[in-house]
């Protein structure tokens, strides 16, 4: 799970022989989704019956944070903060070798009854600083083995952290999942693109005329009618990861290309516009992504078979844009920007003068 960041472009040579572009340098937009470490926080288990998959039970780890227990609450600042607190109880009880094991017995059951098991995961959303306090909590799938190996692998992971770069690589094809932007109520000419009526239409014009036969007497499914437009669930396939960088401590030039002239990180100058800094692990995809920024994007594996040229297609970025949003961006860096005005002196110079120093001493 990973938070749209917002967008850029980078500059790259395209290697397709037999496409008029091959050998060529094209420019391409590209979004930047910030992927914080996710947290493993538990697994459930499932049976299959003959009307589907049923939860036959659910373990959760000893210690969660405060952003998974928010998650279960309404309004956390005016509950007692309780959920859990049996339950981890129960855990520090069997660690001291008093009785209770901790939810050995519903282990034990997984692995004799159930036929899936799932990973509790939650995003980290403290790390990602889009004003929010409750984590994001998705179950996903544990495939190979046999059951008892995937229980074993999803306790042994509890409260520990995965990484975008130990699911996904770079030049992977992936799947986006995620909402749209939301555009509110809109009427049938915007909302299903039906042609206006005549001008001189006697109860307006954006409308459908005719809603319907006599019989059957009820409007059917398919007549355009107003209503919500926008905040659908929208699934986009073969999505082309371009890089996946490290978080800003780690590696505080992820931006940097081996042709480029500059050092420098992925959060362009002033900020992604209506997020901020990227300071978490991030993922360069291909072209746009669903829904505005600070939204919540789940990249999954693809589950098509990737056999096309571009499927497997090496890609070598040789530039990418770190100017500011805000406007057309010149500068890459504010040391080049300052380098290329002289901003470091004339700052120097105006710091000296506030301080009460004399204007001579100042200019100089």
């Amino acid at each position: 799970m990973t938070y749209k960041a917002g967008m850029t472009h980078i500059v790259r040579d395209v290697d397709k022989p037999g496409s008029k572009l091959h050998k060529k340098e094209v420019v391409e937009g590209v979004s930047i989704l910030e992927a914080a470490p996710m947290i493993i926080a538990g697994f459930v288990g499932y049976v299959m019956t003959p009307r589907g998959l049923r939860a036959l039970t659910s373990v959760w780890a000893g210690h969660l944070s405060e952003e998974v227990k928010r998650r279960f609450y309404k309004s956390y600042h005016k509950s007692k903060h309780k959920a859990f607190t049996k339950y981890q109880k129960r855990w520090s009880d069997a660690s001291k070798g008093q009785e209770g094991a901790p939810m050995a017995a519903e282990i034990n059951r997984a692995k004799k009854y159930c036929q899936v098991i799932r990973a509790v995961c939650h995003t980290q959303v403290s790390k990602v600083k889009i004003g929010q306090k409750k984590a994001h909590i998705k179950e996903i799938q544990v495939n190979g083995g046999s059951v008892e190996q995937k229980v074993d692998f999803v306790t042994g992971l509890f409260e520990q952290e995965v990484k975008i770069a130990d699911v996904f690589s770079q030049d992977e094809m992936c799947d986006m999942i995620g909402a749209s932007k939301g555009k509110g109520y809109n009427g049938v000419i915007t909302r299903w693109g039906c042609t206006r009526l005549a001008r001189k239409s006697h109860r307006g014009l954006r409308k459908v005329a005719c809603i319907g036969s006599w019989h059957p007497m009820r409007v059917q499914f398919q007549v355009p009618r107003a209503g919500q437009r926008g905040y659908h669930h929208r699934t986009e396939i073969n999505k082309k990861i371009y890089r996946i960088g490290k978080a800003a401590k780690d590696d505080p030039h992820g931006a940097t290309t081996q042709s480029d002239l500059t050092e420098k990180g992925i959060t362009p100058m002033g900020g992604f516009s209506h997020f901020g800094e990227v300071t978490q692990d991030w993922v360069m995809v291909k072209g746009g992504v669903m829904g505005p920024r600070k939204r919540l994007v789940t990249i999954r594996k693809s589950l098509l078979p990737q056999v096309s040229r571009r499927a497997n297609e090496k890609i070598d970025l040789k530039f990418i844009d770190t100017s500011s949003k805000f406007g057309h961006g010149r500068f890459q860096t504010c040391e080049e920007k300052a380098k290329f005005y002289g901003g470091a002196v004339q700052k120097k110079a105006k710091t000296e003068d506030k301080s009460g120093k004399t204007g001579a001493k100042a200019s100089g």
